[in-house]
Protein backbone atom coordinates (compact mmCIF):
# COMPACT_ATOMS: atom_id res chain seq x y z
CA UNK A 1 0.00 0.00 0.00
CA UNK A 2 3.34 2.34 1.01
CA UNK A 3 4.50 1.37 -2.46
CA UNK A 4 1.14 2.30 -4.47
CA UNK A 5 0.85 6.07 -1.89
CA UNK A 6 4.47 6.83 -3.25
CA UNK A 7 4.08 5.95 -6.56
CA UNK A 8 0.85 7.90 -6.55
CA UNK A 9 1.87 11.31 -5.12
CA UNK A 10 4.63 10.97 -7.35
CA UNK A 11 2.62 11.75 -10.58
CA UNK A 12 1.62 15.23 -11.53
CA UNK A 13 -2.67 15.04 -11.09
CA UNK A 14 -4.02 16.89 -14.27
CA UNK A 15 -7.89 17.99 -14.23
CA UNK A 16 -9.76 17.47 -17.53
CA UNK A 17 -12.67 19.03 -16.65
CA UNK A 18 -14.25 22.67 -17.11
CA UNK A 19 -15.67 24.22 -14.76
CA UNK A 20 -19.35 24.50 -14.72
CA UNK A 21 -20.89 28.09 -14.43
CA UNK A 22 -24.28 29.61 -14.70
CA UNK A 23 -24.74 29.65 -18.50
CA UNK A 24 -21.62 27.70 -19.37
CA UNK A 25 -22.52 26.37 -23.27
CA UNK A 26 -25.11 23.36 -23.74
CA UNK A 27 -26.01 22.03 -26.32
CA UNK A 28 -29.70 23.95 -27.42
CA UNK A 29 -31.94 20.47 -27.40
CA UNK A 30 -30.62 19.62 -23.23
CA UNK A 31 -31.53 21.38 -20.44
CA UNK A 32 -28.77 23.89 -19.19
CA UNK A 33 -26.89 24.10 -16.06
CA UNK A 34 -28.22 26.38 -13.50
CA UNK A 35 -27.34 27.03 -9.54
CA UNK A 36 -29.37 29.14 -6.85
CA UNK A 37 -28.46 29.63 -3.34
CA UNK A 38 -31.38 28.31 -1.05
CA UNK A 39 -29.37 28.64 2.40
CA UNK A 40 -27.92 31.63 2.89
CA UNK A 41 -24.71 32.23 6.26
CA UNK A 42 -26.72 33.73 9.28
CA UNK A 43 -30.09 32.13 8.45
CA UNK A 44 -30.00 29.46 10.72
CA UNK A 45 -26.86 30.10 13.07
CA UNK A 46 -26.53 27.21 15.57
CA UNK A 47 -24.85 27.73 19.07
CA UNK A 48 -21.00 29.15 18.87
CA UNK A 49 -22.56 30.89 15.64
CA UNK A 50 -21.93 28.37 13.07
CA UNK A 51 -23.68 28.41 10.13
CA UNK A 52 -23.99 27.09 6.65
CA UNK A 53 -24.38 27.53 3.31
CA UNK A 54 -26.04 25.72 0.47
CA UNK A 55 -27.72 25.73 -3.16
CA UNK A 56 -29.78 23.92 -5.44
CA UNK A 57 -28.73 22.64 -8.87
CA UNK A 58 -30.56 21.73 -12.22
CA UNK A 59 -28.66 19.96 -15.42
CA UNK A 60 -28.88 17.61 -18.00
CA UNK A 61 -27.21 14.80 -18.17
CA UNK A 62 -24.95 15.97 -21.53
CA UNK A 63 -24.25 19.05 -20.17
CA UNK A 64 -20.95 20.06 -18.96
CA UNK A 65 -17.65 17.96 -19.08
CA UNK A 66 -19.36 14.39 -19.46
CA UNK A 67 -19.69 10.77 -20.17
CA UNK A 68 -22.22 9.28 -23.60
CA UNK A 69 -23.72 6.42 -21.89
CA UNK A 70 -24.48 3.32 -24.37
CA UNK A 71 -28.47 4.56 -23.98
CA UNK A 72 -27.70 7.81 -25.84
CA UNK A 73 -28.26 7.23 -29.02
CA UNK A 74 -30.22 4.33 -31.12
CA UNK A 75 -30.48 3.11 -34.46
CA UNK A 76 -33.63 2.03 -35.93
CA UNK A 77 -34.99 1.92 -32.24
CA UNK A 78 -32.54 -0.50 -31.18
CA UNK A 79 -29.34 0.32 -28.86
CA UNK A 80 -26.24 -1.16 -28.84
CA UNK A 81 -26.63 -5.11 -28.38
CA UNK A 82 -30.26 -5.08 -28.40
CA UNK A 83 -29.68 -3.77 -24.94
CA UNK A 84 -32.52 -2.37 -22.76
CA UNK A 85 -32.35 1.71 -21.65
CA UNK A 86 -31.81 -0.13 -18.04
CA UNK A 87 -28.77 -2.17 -19.20
CA UNK A 88 -27.59 0.68 -20.96
CA UNK A 89 -28.05 2.90 -18.12
CA UNK A 90 -24.86 5.14 -17.45
CA UNK A 91 -25.03 3.01 -13.56
CA UNK A 92 -23.56 -0.01 -15.36
CA UNK A 93 -20.24 1.73 -16.29
CA UNK A 94 -17.58 0.82 -13.34
CA UNK A 95 -15.20 3.88 -12.21
CA UNK A 96 -12.99 3.95 -15.37
CA UNK A 97 -9.00 3.51 -14.40
CA UNK A 98 -7.49 2.93 -17.75
CA UNK A 99 -4.70 3.95 -20.47
CA UNK A 100 -5.35 7.09 -22.02
CA UNK A 101 -3.51 8.60 -24.96
CA UNK A 102 -3.53 12.05 -26.33
CA UNK A 103 -3.93 13.25 -29.78
CA UNK A 104 -3.39 17.35 -30.30
CA UNK A 105 -5.32 17.77 -33.48
CA UNK A 106 -4.15 21.83 -33.42
CA UNK A 107 -0.75 22.44 -31.25
CA UNK A 108 -0.97 26.13 -30.08
CA UNK A 109 -4.36 26.53 -32.07
CA UNK A 110 -7.83 25.46 -32.70
CA UNK A 111 -8.86 23.46 -35.52
CA UNK A 112 -10.97 25.71 -38.37
CA UNK A 113 -14.81 25.55 -37.97
CA UNK A 114 -15.67 22.82 -40.78
CA UNK A 115 -12.40 20.51 -40.41
CA UNK A 116 -12.94 16.73 -40.34
CA UNK A 117 -9.92 14.81 -38.87
CA UNK A 118 -9.31 11.67 -41.00
CA UNK A 119 -8.05 8.97 -40.05
CA UNK A 120 -4.99 9.64 -41.62
CA UNK A 121 -4.09 12.49 -39.47
CA UNK A 122 -5.28 10.45 -36.39
CA UNK A 123 -2.25 7.88 -37.01
CA UNK A 124 0.60 10.11 -38.19
CA UNK A 125 -0.32 12.58 -35.28
CA UNK A 126 -0.61 9.90 -32.21
CA UNK A 127 2.61 9.99 -30.33
CA UNK A 128 1.38 6.74 -28.42
CA UNK A 129 0.13 3.74 -30.05
CA UNK A 130 -3.60 2.86 -29.28
CA UNK A 131 -4.02 -0.27 -28.02
CA UNK A 132 -6.86 -2.27 -26.79
CA UNK A 133 -9.62 -1.00 -23.79
CA UNK A 134 -7.54 2.41 -23.82
CA UNK A 135 -9.09 5.96 -23.60
CA UNK A 136 -8.25 8.39 -25.96
CA UNK A 137 -8.19 12.15 -25.73
CA UNK A 138 -8.53 14.61 -29.00
CA UNK A 139 -8.09 18.48 -28.71
CA UNK A 140 -9.55 20.54 -31.09
CA UNK A 141 -8.59 23.62 -29.75
CA UNK A 142 -12.28 24.82 -29.17
CA UNK A 143 -12.34 24.13 -25.44
CA UNK A 144 -10.39 27.67 -24.97
CA UNK A 145 -13.77 29.09 -25.87
CA UNK A 146 -15.26 27.56 -23.01
CA UNK A 147 -15.97 30.60 -21.33
CA UNK A 148 -17.72 32.00 -24.25
CA UNK A 149 -20.63 30.30 -24.63
CA UNK A 150 -21.65 31.63 -27.85
CA UNK A 151 -18.38 30.91 -29.65
CA UNK A 152 -18.48 27.57 -28.20
CA UNK A 153 -21.47 26.18 -29.64
CA UNK A 154 -20.83 28.76 -32.69
CA UNK A 155 -24.58 28.06 -33.90
CA UNK A 156 -23.91 24.16 -33.56
CA UNK A 157 -20.91 24.21 -36.29
CA UNK A 158 -17.39 22.66 -34.66
CA UNK A 159 -14.62 20.75 -35.99
CA UNK A 160 -14.42 17.24 -35.15
CA UNK A 161 -13.75 13.44 -35.48
CA UNK A 162 -14.82 12.40 -39.10
CA UNK A 163 -16.41 8.70 -39.33
CA UNK A 164 -13.24 7.22 -40.68
CA UNK A 165 -11.26 8.68 -37.70
CA UNK A 166 -14.08 6.76 -35.45
CA UNK A 167 -13.97 3.47 -37.35
CA UNK A 168 -9.78 3.64 -36.85
CA UNK A 169 -10.33 3.72 -33.26
CA UNK A 170 -13.11 0.87 -33.14
CA UNK A 171 -10.70 -1.20 -34.74
CA UNK A 172 -8.37 -1.06 -32.21
CA UNK A 173 -10.67 -1.52 -29.44
CA UNK A 174 -10.64 1.73 -27.49
CA UNK A 175 -12.48 2.10 -24.87
CA UNK A 176 -13.62 5.37 -24.91
CA UNK A 177 -13.19 8.79 -27.09
CA UNK A 178 -13.15 12.14 -25.98
CA UNK A 179 -12.67 15.63 -26.93
CA UNK A 180 -12.50 19.21 -26.16
CA UNK A 181 -15.38 20.19 -28.34
CA UNK A 182 -19.06 19.47 -27.50
CA UNK A 183 -19.89 16.70 -29.87
CA UNK A 184 -16.97 14.70 -30.46
CA UNK A 185 -17.46 14.55 -34.19
CA UNK A 186 -17.62 17.56 -36.51
CA UNK A 187 -21.05 19.26 -36.79
CA UNK A 188 -22.97 19.96 -38.08
CA UNK A 189 -23.57 16.01 -38.54
CA UNK A 190 -27.42 15.47 -39.69
CA UNK A 191 -27.16 11.63 -39.33
CA UNK A 192 -24.19 11.61 -36.30
CA UNK A 193 -22.57 8.96 -37.70
CA UNK A 194 -19.82 9.07 -35.28
CA UNK A 195 -22.48 8.78 -32.63
CA UNK A 196 -23.85 5.95 -33.97
CA UNK A 197 -20.96 4.54 -34.92
CA UNK A 198 -19.36 4.25 -31.31
CA UNK A 199 -22.28 3.96 -29.17
CA UNK A 200 -24.35 1.95 -31.02
CA UNK A 201 -22.59 -0.13 -33.37
CA UNK A 202 -19.39 -0.45 -30.98
CA UNK A 203 -20.15 -0.24 -28.09
CA UNK A 204 -17.53 2.48 -26.99
CA UNK A 205 -18.30 5.63 -25.07
CA UNK A 206 -17.93 9.31 -25.69
CA UNK A 207 -16.60 12.02 -23.51
CA UNK A 208 -17.27 15.98 -24.70
CA UNK A 209 -16.68 19.38 -23.30
CA UNK A 210 -13.46 18.41 -22.19
CA UNK A 211 -10.57 20.90 -20.64
CA UNK A 212 -7.41 19.37 -22.45
CA UNK A 213 -5.08 22.75 -22.12
CA UNK A 214 -3.01 21.55 -19.83
CA UNK A 215 -2.76 18.25 -20.82
CA UNK A 216 -1.48 19.67 -24.25
CA UNK A 217 0.79 21.71 -22.55
CA UNK A 218 2.58 18.87 -20.34
CA UNK A 219 3.17 17.57 -23.32
CA UNK A 220 2.61 14.01 -22.85
CA UNK A 221 1.15 11.50 -25.14
CA UNK A 222 -0.06 9.12 -22.59
CA UNK A 223 -1.57 9.24 -18.99
CA UNK A 224 -3.54 6.99 -16.14
CA UNK A 225 -6.87 8.74 -16.92
CA UNK A 226 -9.01 8.23 -14.07
CA UNK A 227 -13.02 9.14 -14.16
CA UNK A 228 -16.29 7.86 -12.51
CA UNK A 229 -19.66 8.84 -13.71
CA UNK A 230 -22.48 9.41 -11.36
CA UNK A 231 -24.65 6.80 -10.80
CA UNK A 232 -27.30 7.26 -11.91
CA UNK A 233 -30.35 4.46 -12.82
CA UNK A 234 -31.12 3.96 -16.46
CA UNK A 235 -29.57 7.15 -17.37
CA UNK A 236 -28.14 7.89 -20.66
CA UNK A 237 -25.43 10.10 -19.75
CA UNK A 238 -23.63 11.80 -16.90
CA UNK A 239 -21.57 14.59 -15.12
CA UNK A 240 -18.06 13.35 -15.24
CA UNK A 241 -15.05 14.92 -13.21
CA UNK A 242 -11.51 13.23 -15.06
CA UNK A 243 -7.97 13.44 -14.36
CA UNK A 244 -4.93 12.17 -16.19
CA UNK A 245 -2.00 11.00 -14.07
CA UNK A 246 1.33 11.81 -15.65
CA UNK A 247 4.99 11.36 -14.70
CA UNK A 248 6.25 14.50 -13.10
Amino acid sequence: MQDLLQRLKAARVIDLAQTWFAGMPHWPTHPPFAIARTKEHGEYVLPGGVSSAAELITLGTHVGTHIDGLGHFSCNGVLHDSRTMEEAGIDRVPPIVRRGVFYDAAPGRELVVDHAISAAELEAGLRAPVQQGDVVLIRTGWGRRWRDPRQFINEQRQPGLSLEAAQWLSVKGVFACGADNVALERIPSPRMEVHVHLLVEKGIYIVECLDLEELASSGVSEFVFIAAPLKIAAATGAPLRPFALVKQ
